[in-house]
């Protein structure tokens, strides 16, 4: 693996574990401080999630492109095989090895922080129909949101969209929209506001995938046209990619 890569795979699982990190540990923060009102804490949980999202990216992207999401990471390299612009499958492991360590560090990270045991597994189930076909909606759009934006040269404003919209989708997806593999693996190793049981994983990666299939069938309908690689989501020049 060269310097560029480790260079690259070291921010993704930064990236995805100070996303679960945020996520996680404003969900603790919320339930903390107004008690009983669900409402209130998710809308707390949302905003700083959305919030912490869009700046993960601006800080990162310009050394991996952002993904911090193993199903961004693979529809990046299934459109990128005819022109060599996405991933490699090499580079593809390593993404989502780091991105899954990333996640799982940081639902510790923020465990720790506010003093509860670093891995205590989450009772919150999250299996029915209604969730997955929420997390198959979230997983679609953010999908079409992220390459749409790339391939018509609108790549700048990534960070900014992809907050928005994950916020946005916390309140419109049954789910609350986690829309990421990894976050999702992450989120079992905290029993919180934001934690998913063990036995609701497998549920919800399964339809996200689903979902990053029909976003990327969207991508491809809707914007035919070869345009650039994920990587270049976050600042227009990324040479430092290149190995």
């Amino acid at each position: 693996m060269s310097l560029a890569l480790w260079r690259r795979v070291v921010a993704e699982g930064t990236g995805t574990g100070l996303l679960v990190t945020v996520v996680v540990g404003s969900g603790i923060a919320a339930a903390q401080l107004p008690p009983g009102d669900t409402g209130l804490q998710l809308l707390e949980n949302s905003f700083a999630t959305a919030l912490g999202l869009a700046v993960l990216i601006l800080m990162l992207g310009p050394v991996s492109g952002a993904h911090f999401n193993p199903v961004v990471s693979v529809v990046d390299w299934w459109l990128g095989r005819r022109t060599g612009a996405g991933l490699s499958l090499r580079d593809l492991s390593a993404y989502v090895a780091a991105q899954v360590v990333g996640a799982i560090a940081g639902a510790v990270l923020a465990d720790v922080m506010f003093g509860l045991s670093a891995v205590s597994w989450s009772t919150t189930h999250r299996s029915a129909g209604h969730l997955w076909i929420g997390e198959t909606v979230a997983t679609a759009g953010l999908i079409l949101l992220i390459f749409a934006l790339v391939r018509s040269g609108r790549g700048a404003v990534v960070p900014v969209a992809v907050g928005a919209y994950i916020g946005a989708a916390y309140w419109f997806t049954s789910s609350t929209s986690f829309a990421n593999p990894a976050v999702t693996v992450g989120r079992a190793f905290s029993d919180t506001f934001a934690g998913i049981a063990p036995g609701s994983v497998p549920g919800f990666v399964f339809f996200q995938v689903i979902g990053a299939v029909v976003g990327a069938g969207l991508v491809v309908v809707l914007y035919p046209e070869l345009g650039d690689s994920a990587e270049e989501s976050a600042v227009p020049d990324l040479e430092l990619h290149r190995e």
